[in-house]
């Protein structure tokens, strides 16, 4: 009877501490925390806090700002460029009405009456689609005789021209449009190469020198971006 009651105290033999138990190693942190010289000046601590905490809740109001602007100005931007699409297409019908009143020689209106009252039906057309895109804020741009700008003209050429200075635009192949600020399309041009006054119509007087203010031989300029 004595050896069965010993069994049981053998089985019952007590576990080990647990070495992991988070409870003992916070405890164990305790006194690392309350080191008497970072806790030297609560105060001070407590100031150095709130001002962190500070600077943290500018910066996310600053943000949250920042989001907030550039969320309206793309807004603003999507109403008011929403309609580029359908102008880019309207402007290839006005391309299309310029081309098939200037198709038309002056001595052949002049001796038929149907065409002339065909071509005028035509002008009428033209004139009130231009009238529409300025009242939308679409301008067309006709750079004749203006100083190549690569902002809204794609130079194609350039052309000898001893009359005006060089950098001018002496040919438009294709006109131009912008939408208030945002350019649809530049305008296709030939520009003069040479001529006189070319320093005089620059300000730094330096418009017949290779790429300033003018197209290199050659070059072609993109500015649909």
């Amino acid at each position: 009877m004595s050896r069965k009651r010993d069994k049981p105290e053998e089985h019952a033999e007590p576990a080990a501490p647990d070495a992991a138990d988070p409870e003992i190693e916070i405890d164990a942190a305790e006194p690392a925390a309350a080191d008497p010289e970072s806790d030297a000046d609560p105060a001070a601590r407590l100031a150095g806090e709130v001002a962190a905490l500070k600077e943290q809740l500018l910066r996310a109001l600053a943000e949250t700002e920042n989001l907030r602007r550039r969320s309206a100005r793309e807004r603003e931007d999507a109403v008011k460029f929403a309609a580029v699409p359908l102008i880019k297409d309207l402007i290839g019908v006005a391309d299309n009405l310029r081309r098939a009143v200037a198709s038309v020689p002056a001595e052949a209106v002049a001796g038929n009456e149907q065409l002339k009252t065909l071509l005028d039906g035509v002008e009428m057309t033209e004139k009130e689609l231009q009238s529409v895109f300025a009242r939308h804020g679409i301008e067309r741009i006709e750079p004749m005789g203006d100083r190549l700008d690569p902002h809204v003209h794609e130079a194609m050429f350039e052309v000898p021209d001893p009359n005006v200075p060089a950098g001018t635009v002496v040919q438009v192949l294709q006109v131009g449009y912008r939408l208030r600020e945002r350019l649809i399309r530049p305008a296709q041009v030939g520009v003069a190469k040479g001529g006189p006054g070319a320093a005089a119509g620059s300000p730094n007087g330096e418009a017949g020198a290779p790429g300033k203010g003018r197209p290199e031989p050659g070059r072609r300029f993109d500015t649909s971006a």
